[in-house]
Order: structure tokens, then C-alpha cells, then sequence
């Protein structure tokens, strides 16, 4: 399996390109499928869920152009005969893992079998993250919150850190939690970006030094490409590798 690990989507010309490399044929002949699971622990998740599904979104990533889209929804398939989704799985061309909330997503990665079905997957086929769909794919990262949701503090170690801000500091809980172990280093998403303070100049040098591992911050220009374990980074943007 081959994989695209952004911060936006598919935002600009260079990560577009690089994407229908890895696919090895145009978008237009490409199937599919999108999983939504990690939005939903947001206010209003079901909502953006079917936003993200429409392609209602800044994030190019469903309205690429798509031979077809179905969607995989991590939460359903425990409950699910394996036979009835495997399938559709290992014949997609893309899996498309949009964003929310990392820790939720790594967790329903591993209790649906999906994290399982990994290692098995066909080496052609690509996954293509947004956010934490990004996040999720490493062995180990780190998130922060302003509110842990419940009963995330009995499952994964965390703490308190404060972050610089242009008001002051903030104080959030920093969760790590283990990935789906597809990749040996962790993302930081939205780099530099104003809306993702905590993920913000030296506050992203914080939150890579609570890691044992090497520690990519991308901003929303910039994309991972990883084949065969070869790391590559694609930007029009800002990015910074910490703890090499």
C-alpha cells in the first residue's frame, strides 16, 4: 500500500500530481471508497460527515473526479460479516480517511479489523489522508485538546501543556496514543496555521518533543508521500522535520 499523508487534502497542483503517480492512472478511472469515522466525536459530526461525503468542503479530496465513491464507515463493521466489506477494501484503487479526531479514528482503525487488513492490502492501492487521517497511520503520535473526550485518559497517557498564543497561554491536554503502525514517525497537521494555534511556530516544536520519534509539521500545502518505506516530502508551502 502507498500512501499520501496531508494536512488539507488534495489543496495544490504538486499533491495533485503526485497523487494520480501513485493511483498510476487518471482519477477518472480510479474507485474509491471515504471513510468519515473521525468527525464524528465533533459537535455536529454527522453533519460534517455528509458535508465531507458531498464534497461540501475546502479540502478537495471526494470531488476529485472519481471514477466512483462509496463509504466505509469504521464505527458499523465489527458488527459486520468480514466477507461483506473486505472485499470492496481490497479493490479500490484510494482510501480516502478524512479528518477529526486522531485518537478515535486509530481506535475504530484497530477494533474494525481494518488495521489488521493493512499489511495484506494490495501494494497498488493508496491511502490518501486528511488531518487525522494522517495522524492515525503512525505507530505513535500525539493530539491536543481542549476537553479529552470521556474515558480517553484511561486508555492513552496524557497531560497538561501550555502553548504559546498572540493572547497568551493556552492550556491543553496532550494525548499520545498508539497509530495503525503504517509509517515510523508522527504528523503535526496544520503548521503554522492561525486557526490550529497549538500547531503554531514554537508550540509545534513542543508537541514533536512529548514524541519519541521522528516528527513531520506540515502546513495545509504540504503532503507525506511514502512507497516501499521511502519517505518524500511534496510542498508549496512550509513544513519542519524535528527529532532526527
Amino acid at each position: 500500500m502507498k500512501l499520501l499523508l496531508t494536512s488539507s487534502g488534495i489543496n495544490n497542483s504538486s499533491i495533485h500530481n503526485v497523487l494520480v503517480s501513485l493511483l498510476g492512472k487518471p482519477i477518472t478511472e480510479c474507485n474509491a471508497l471515504f471513510i468519515p469515522t473521525a468527525i464524528h466525536p465533533f459537535p455536529g459530526g454527522a453533519y460534517f460527515a455528509h458535508q465531507a461525503i458531498c464534497g461540501n468542503v475546502k479540502s478537495p479530496l471526494v470531488q476529485l473526479g472519481w471514477k466512483s465513491v462509496g463509504v466505509l464507515e469504521l464505527t458499523a463493521l465489527p458488527g459486520i460479516d468480514k466477507k461483506a466489506w473486505v472485499s470492496s477494501v481490497e479493490e479500490a484503487d484510494a482510501l480516502l480517511v478524512w479528518g477529526g479526531d486522531p485518537v478515535y479514528l486509530a481506535y475504530w482503525m484497530r477494533q474494525s479489523g481494518l488495521a489488521d487488513l493493512f499489511p495484506s492490502l494490495p501494494r497498488d492501492l493508496v491511502y490518501v489522508g486528511v488531518s487525522a487521517g494522517s495522524m492515525a497511520v503512525s505507530s505513535f503520535f500525539g493530539e491536543t485538546y481542549r476537553n479529552p473526550p470521556n474515558g480517553i485518559n484511561s486508555v492513552h497517557s496524557s497531560e497538561a501543556m501550555v502553548f504559546d498564543t498572540p493572547q497568551g497561554e493556552i492550556s491543553r491536554q496532550f494525548v499520545t496514543a498508539q497509530g495503525a503502525g503504517l509509517v515510523d514517525f508522527a504528523l503535526i497537521p496544520h503548521f503554522d496555521n492561525n486557526e490550529h494555534p497549538d500547531a503554531c511556530g514554537t508550540n509545534a516544536e513542543k508537541w514533536a518533543a512529548k514524541l519519541p520519534v521522528p516528527v513531520y509539521a506540515i502546513d495545509d500545502n504540504t503532503a507525506i508521500k511514502v512507497t516501499d518505506g521511502a519517505v518524500e516530502v511534496v510542498s508549496e508551502g512550509n513544513w519542519k522535520l524535528f527529532n532526527t
